[in-house]
C-alpha cells in the first residue's frame, strides 16, 4: 500500500483543483515545485521522493517548506534549541504558506525537556472576544450561517495566540538571541521568495473572496494581476512587523499598534465586521496546560488536551483498539481498517458531545481515557461487519451534564512543525489560521485566522447545550494534535499533520503504521490515508488504499474516495534520527 510517489503527485495536481470546485473545501497540501536552495535540501527531497527517511545523529527538523525547514536548521546547527528552531521555522511559514498559518493565527506546542524530562504543552489557541455571544453565527431566525458567510471577515476572527506562543517558547527554552531568529523571515519578506505552484493555483481558487478586502488583494493580485508559479512575490509589510517583533517581542501585537490595526480591521470588514476589542488583545495569554497521555503497547502517546480534541480522539482510538492484534493483521487487512474506522467512529462520538475549552465546559478527561470504559466500547468492535450505528458513551464524570451532540464545521488549513535538537529536546508543534487564508483579511502582511467558525454555530439542540458553543473568551474546540509518543519516559517520536478533523486519523494511522506494523517513520507518513469519523470512510483516491474500497463497503461502510491532502512531518527517535515528510505537501525532513 505504499505510495507511488511519482504518479500520486500528478494526481493530486488535477484532482485538487475538481475536488475543490466541487465541494468549496480547500484542502491543505504544497504539490511540487518547492525552491531547492542547496545541495542538504536536494537530498532530503530526493529520499522523501525515492520513500526513504532521512537519517541524522545530532538535530532534525521537519516542515511543511523547504524554506522554513532551512531556517530551523540553520539555528540547530549553530547550536541553537528546537525552541529556537521553531520560531525560526514558523515565521518563514507565515510568509511563504500564508494559507495555512502565521502570526495572525494559533498553535499548539508539545514539548519535551532533556535536562528536566518533563513534557510540558502551551496552548496558544485563539480566543472569541468578550462581546461574542453563543448566536454569533446565526441569523436573525436562530440558523447557523453557511460556512462562508460565517468565514469572510471580521465576524470569524479570534485573537491571535501565535506571537504570544512563540515569544514564551523561546522565553522557557530558547538559547540563541531572539533577534537571530528573524533573519531568513525579514530577508524572504523582504527581497521576495519564489511563489510555489500550489499556492498559486489555491489563489486562483479563492479569487472571489480574497478580492473582498484591498490589502488581501493586491497582496495576491499585485497590480491586478494574480501571482503564478515561479514569481517572486515581496511583502515588505510583513518584513516591517517582524522587524518590530524582533525588537518589541510580542507587546505591540496585544497592547500596541499592530493591536490597533487587528481591531479596526475587523470591525471595519465590508459586510461582515467582528467585535474584537482592544482589551480582547490586552488580556489575551498563553496558557501550560496539562499533557493528556493515552498507554499503547507500552508507549505513552501524550499530546494537547482541551481545548483540542486531538490527543483525547487519538487515545481512544488507540485505547479502543488496544485488544486487537492490529499489528499481525497489517496495514493491508480489511478486518485491520474495519476495526481502525469503527473505533474512529466511536471516539469522534465522544468527542462531539464532551470535548470543548475546559475552562468553560467540565471536561471528563479521565473518564474517556480510562481503560474499563474503552474496554466496555471497544465490545462494539467484536463483529464482522461495520456498526450500524455509533453514539456517544457514559464515561465516569464527577458533573451532572446533559450535553446536545456538536455542530460545528471544521475545513482544514493548517502547517505542523517536528524538531529534535541536539540537547535531546523535542518540540511537536501545529499551527493554524484555520481555513485556507483564514478570514481573508491581512494586517501588516500577515492573515487573521477565521477560527471562532471551529465553535458550533448551534449553541443548542432540543433544550440541551452543545459543549463547544460560542461564549466570550472560550478557546474553540480543535483537532490539531501535535504529539509526542514516549517509551519508559524518553520521547521516541514526534508528529502531527494539518486536515481538519482528518487530523486525528492522519495522526492515529501514522501511529500505528509505526508502532504496529514495524513502518518506518517515511513509509508510516505516507501510508494512503483511510479515514472515519462520522459513518463515511474517506479513502485516499489514486493510492493502494483503494484496493480496500470494495471490500469494505461489503462489510457495511459507506465510502467516499477523495483527495486526502495531509501533512505529516514525524521524526522517530532512537539510536538514530530518522525524519518523514508528507509527499503530499512540499515539506522536507533535513538533519546532521
Amino acid at each position: 500500500m505504499r505510495l507511488l510517489l511519482a504518479s500520486l503527485a500528478v494526481f493530486l495536481a488535477g484532482m485538487a483543483a475538481a475536488q475543490q470546485a466541487a465541494d468549496g473545501v480547500q484542502p491543505e497540501g504544497e504539490g511540487a515545485g518547492a525552491v531547492v536552495t542547496s545541495e542538504t535540501v536536494a537530498a532530503a527531497l530526493e529520499a522523501k521522493q525515492a520513500g526513504r527517511p532521512v537519517e541524522a545523529k545530532d538535530w532534525m527538523v521537519a516542515a511543511a517548506n523547504p524554506l522554513a525547514v532551512e531556517a530551523g536548521a540553520r539555528v540547530l546547527r549553530e547550536g541553537g534549541t528546537a525552541a529556537d528552531a521553531l520560531v525560526a521555522a514558523q515565521l518563514v511559514l507565515g510568509l511563504v504558506e500564508p494559507q495555512s498559518s502565521g502570526l495572525g493565527g494559533g498553535a499548539f506546542l508539545v514539548w519535551y525537556d532533556a535536562e528536566s524530562a518533563a513534557l510540558t504543552t502551551l496552548d496558544g489557541r485563539e480566543t472569541a472576544p468578550l462581546a461574542a455571544s453563543p448566536t454569533l453565527f446565526q441569523d436573525k431566525a436562530g440558523e447557523p450561517l453557511s460556512f462562508y458567510d460565517a468565514v469572510v471577515g471580521g465576524r470569524s476572527v479570534g485573537v491571535p495566540g501565535t506571537p504570544a506562543l512563540l515569544q514564551e517558547a523561546h522565553e522557557r527554552w530558547g538559547r540563541a538571541p531572539w533577534e537571530s531568529l528573524f533573519t531568513e523571515a525579514t530577508t524572504l519578506a523582504q527581497d521576495g521568495f519564489e511563489v510555489s505552484p500550489r499556492l498559486a493555483a489555491m489563489v486562483v481558487q479563492d479569487a472571489v473572496r480574497l478580492f473582498r478586502f484591498g490589502a488581501t488583494r493586491d497582496y495576491f493580485f499585485p497590480a491586478g494581476q494574480r501571482i503564478e508559479p515561479g514569481d517572486r512575490l515581496k511583502n515588505p509589510a510583513y518584513a516591517e512587523t517582524l522587524r518590530r517583533f524582533a525588537e518589541d517581542g510580542a507587546a505591540p501585537f496585544y497592547t500596541g499598534d499592530i493591536a490597533a490595526d487587528i481591531v479596526t480591521a475587523v470591525a471595519q470588514a465590508e459586510g461582515n465586521p467582528g467585535v474584537i476589542a482592544a482589551v480582547d488583545l490586552a488580556i489575551y495569554r498563553v496558557k501550560e496546560r496539562a499533557a493528556v497521555c493515552a498507554p499503547y503497547r507500552g508507549f505513552d502517546v501524550c499530546g494537547m488536551g482541551p481545548p483540542s480534541s486531538g490527543a483525547l480522539t487519538v487515545g481512544q482510538i488507540l485505547g479502543l483498539l488496544a485488544p486487537f492484534d492490529i499489528g499481525d493483521l497489517g496495514p493491508d487487512s480489511l478486518d485491520a481498517w474495519r476495526l481502525i474506522g469503527d473505533a474512529s467512529r466511536l471516539a469522534f462520538a465522544d468527542r462531539g458531545r464532551y470535548m470543548a475549552d475546559s475552562d468553560y465546559v467540565p471536561v471528563p478527561v479521565k473518564g474517556l481515557l480510562n481503560p474499563g470504559y474503552l474496554a466496555g466500547r471497544a465490545e462494539h468492535l467484536n463483529r464482522d461487519t461495520a456498526l450500524p450505528d455509533v453514539s456517544a458513551g457514559d464515561p465516569e464524570f464527577d458533573h451532572a451534564l446533559d450535553l446536545a451532540d456538536d455542530a460545528s464545521i471544521e475545513f482544514p488549513s493548517t502547517s505542523h512543525i517536528s524538531i529534535v535538537d541536539r540537547f535531546g529536546n523535542v518540540a511537536s508543534m501545529t499551527t493554524t489560521i484555520e481555513n485556507a487564508f483564514g478570514s481573508r483579511l491581512m494586517v501588516r502582511g500577515f492573515l487573521l485566522n477565521n477560527e471562532l467558525t471551529d465553535f458550533s454555530f448551534r449553541s443548542h439542540e432540543d433544550g440541551r447545550p452543545i459543549a463547544n458553543r460560542v461564549e466570550p473568551g472560550k478557546r474553540p474546540r480543535s483537532s490539531m494534535a501535535p504529539t509526542i509518543v514516549m517509551k519508559d519516559g524518553a520521547p521516541v517520536l514526534a508528529v502531527g499533520s494539518p486536515g481538519g478533523s482528518r487530523i486525528i486519523g492522519y495522526v492515529a494511522k501514522t501511529i500505528i503504521a509505526h508502532l504496529d506494523w514495524g513502518l518506518d517513520v517515511q513509509a508510516a507518513v505516507e501510508l494512503p490515508h483511510l479515514v472515519n469519523r462520522f459513518g463515511t470512510y474517506d479513502v485516499e483516491a489514486g493510492t493502494g488504499a483503494m484496493e480496500l474500497l470494495l471490500g469494505l463497503e461489503a462489510l457495511g461502510f459507506e465510502m467516499a474516495p477523495q483527495v486526502l491532502v495531509s501533512g505529516l512531518h514525524a521524526i522517530s527517535i532512537g539510536e538514530t534520527l530518522q525524519g518523514g515528510a508528507d509527499p503530499r505537501r512540499e515539506g522536507i525532513a533535513l538533519g546532521e
